[in-house]
């Protein structure tokens, strides 16, 4: 019979993951504090080239996509605290790309 494999299909045993989780809430941790660093220059860019109406929305744009973000990742460290963790959902993917795409887009908006 091959190793790991029972008559009832695949043994299950606690997985021992080791370091990984902790490397991974790390990451997420890393990318929450450039998000609020790239908000933060986004204000900073608002208040320093003068204020307009246009400027504010994009300026409150990026603080709704930032706090989406801060949410997105809040929910996945504490997923991260589990054993056994469960995967990333495709929604929440998307949705981490989306807020990463959407602070590129709008801090070149406010390049302008």
């Amino acid at each position: 019979m091959p190793e790991g494999k029972g008559t009832h299909g695949p043994r299950t045993r606690d997985r021992d993951p080791g370091l990984q989780p902790e490397r991974t809430r790390l990451a997420w941790r890393r990318t929450t504090l450039a998000c609020a660093v790239a908000a933060s220059l986004a204000g900073r860019q608002t208040l320093h080239g003068g204020i307009d109406p246009a400027s504010l929305v994009v300026l409150a744009l990026v603080v709704v996509v930032w706090l989406a973000f801060l949410a997105l990742a809040h929910r996945r460290i504490r997923a991260m605290r589990m054993p056994r963790p469960p995967a990333l959902s495709p929604r929440a993917a998307v949705a981490a790309v989306a807020c990463t795409l959407a602070l590129a887009v709008l801090g070149a908006a406010m390049l302008r």
